[in-house]
């Protein structure tokens, strides 16, 4: 499938697209891979054409255009636009596609659409992480060289005129991709209809985005690891993946826009607002609403009802099935037997036999405690606030009872033990975090006065040198003073003469730091775990020991009526 991306650049420096289109690059980095002597390195295969200019000469000739007509000279002036046509990866094995057919139809695309434009048409022959997609680049000069006539797509008399810079338009770019598709039908390539929203939206940036992400939890996960610690998470999610996820999970079992509003809020924290017939949803970590445009159409109001709606008709078609033949969902009457067993209440939460169950890690649960009503003051004055804890107390009893049963808890005194000694993991990961610290920041304290030292050294050392040395002092007594008194805090330090070099002091502050990272990482691991397990404690009672309710006690004159 070939697609059409655009970028403009506002840099006026027109060799950069040279350089890359030419030399290798490092596309997360987004610099330039250089051998050991600083020299550029070549690519191995790609072509290259110019139209309307040279394209080793690309660079002067367009900023000879822009002082002919005094254009593209200003700061936050669009200098050029980056056109990229992307072809499908089975193009190549299945269609035929070669460097020099994708670079003929990467010039032929490029005298049609940009007629008149200084333009750099360069085909790549792999794609990004080596994934095999022939890819052709476009480079144009945002000013416009010579007159052309009118085209079909043109909008103003002036963008066919010299001296006139382009004007891309929504319009515009989607003829660009009508013709793309057009050119691809011809030569039988694969293709996507580019005139259709996207389903679920990725783009360029996005994609990006969570490339570095990804690379820089990697790298600060390596950490943690050596310091044989789990990290906390190995997968980086944007803020729209994380919709996207949270979005599609809670849409699937939804059967009306009000179940999905508060399921979003509840789960995810996810806020959802309709909106002049659209949806826009608001990220926990944001201030403004992400729209569905920027999602994509699954995630829009029109495709959401339907999808309740099919919900909601599959639910009463279920329902119905089940009420006429409840025993057809299961071979026999043993199967009915051992669901009721797993998911019924049962006096005890605690059996004889407790499920087999090995503890790898820990995940946190979204398990909140039950609430004492007796003691409520919310609930004793609202009757229907009461009714609505009451329900949210079942269903968290029932969240415990299975929390119980996964991790083979057989007695409250193994779950106590359990939390008593996570806690005193807790005090100890605090502790060694807080030793940490304190080590952390007397490096920094010596760092500073080290700094100090070293950075009025010579001025001091000017002092002892000068003929009138208290002249030379009143003249520079602000940085002799700090010199002093760094002089005099290091060797209170290191009493042995022993001053440890700047390097070494930023080696032991860098070591100290990826400790402390590990430390806290490590607290807040066992932090919520132990609050985890408090929950489970305090709902466990509450269970076992339900509180009773109270008798209110009648007057006689209430007894009589």
């Amino acid at each position: 499938m070939a697609i059409l991306k655009h970028l403009s650049s506002k840099n006026a420096d027109y060799g950069n697209a040279l350089t890359y289109l030419t030399c290798e690059h490092d596309e997360l980095a987004n610099k330039p891979v250089l051998n050991p002597d600083g020299s550029y390195i070549r690519r191995q295969e790609f072509y290259l054409d110019g139209l309307n200019c040279e394209p080793y000469s690309f660079a002067y000739e367009c900023k000879e255009l822009n002082r002919r007509y005094n254009k593209n000279l200003k700061r936050n002036e669009v200098k050029s636009h980056h056109y990229i046509i992307s072809f499908d990866p089975l193009d190549q094995s299945e269609c035929g596609l070669t460097g020099e057919k994708a670079q003929a139809l990467g010039i032929e695309f490029a005298k049609k659409n940009f007629p008149g434009h200084q333009a750099l048409v360069c085909t790549h022959m792999d794609g990004h992480n080596h994934s095999g997609n022939i890819h052709v680049h476009i480079v144009i000069n945002s000013l416009r060289k010579l007159d052309v006539e009118p085209q079909e797509a043109t909008e103003r008399l002036c963008d066919c005129k010299a001296g006139f810079k382009h004007h891309q338009t929504r319009s515009l770019l989607t003829h660009m991709q009508k013709s793309l598709m057009d050119i691809c039908e011809r030569e039988g390539l694969h293709q996507v209809d580019l005139l259709s929203r996207a389903e679920e939206k990725n783009g360029d940036l996005e994609y990006w985005v969570r490339q570095r992400g990804q690379a820089e939890l990697d790298k600060k996960n390596k950490e943690v690891i050596e310091f044989c610690l789990t990290p906390a998470r190995t997968k980086f999610q944007t803020q729209v993946q994380f919709l996207h996820d949270a979005i599609t999970d809670i849409a699937n079992t939804s059967t009306s826009f009000e179940e999905f509003q508060k399921e979003l809020c509840e789960k995810y924290s996810i806020h959802v607002t309709d909106k002049k017939g659209r949806y826009s949803y608001l990220h926990p970590e944001r201030s403004k609403n992400i729209t569905e445009r920027a999602l994509g159409t699954n995630y829009g109001k029109e495709y959401l009802m339907k999808l309740f709606e099919e919900n909601s008709l599959k639910g009463k078609v279920e329902k119905s099935l089940l009420e006429e033949n409840p025993l057809d969902s299961f071979e026999d009457e043993n199967d009915i037997q051992d669901i009721q067993i797993d998911y019924s209440f049962s006096p005890s939460i605690f059996g004889d036999s407790p499920p087999d169950y090995v503890e790898v890690f820990f995940l946190k649960s979204d398990l909140r405690l039950v609430v004492d009503l007796q003691n409520n003051v919310k609930a004793q004055q609202s009757r229907a606030y009461a009714q609505k804890v009451k329900l949210t107390n079942l269903k968290q009893m029932a969240q415990t009872i299975v929390y119980v049963q996964e991790h083979g808890y057989d007695t409250r005194d193994s779950l106590q033990n359990s939390y008593d000694e996570i806690s005193a993991k807790r005090s100890e990961a605090r502790q060694e975090l807080r030793e940490t610290e304190v080590k952390l920041k007397d490096v920094n304290e010596v760092i500073h006065y080290m700094g100090q030292y070293l950075s009025n050294k010579k001025v001091y050392g000017e002092m002892l040198a000068a003929k009138n040395k208290k002249k030379f002092r009143e003249a520079h007594s602000s940085e002799i003073a700090v010199y002093e008194t760094a002089v005099k805090f290091l060797k209170g330090r290191y009493t042995d003469g022993r001053i440890p070099s700047m390097k070494a002091l930023q080696q032991e502050k860098q070591s100290l730091t990826i400790r402390r990272d590990a430390k806290q990482n490590t607290y807040n691991y066992l932090r919520d775990y132990a609050n985890e397990l408090k929950t489970v404690c305090s709902n466990v009672d509450a269970i076992l020991n339900p509180p009773q309710e109270k008798k209110v006690k009648k007057t006689k004159q209430q007894e009589i009526s």
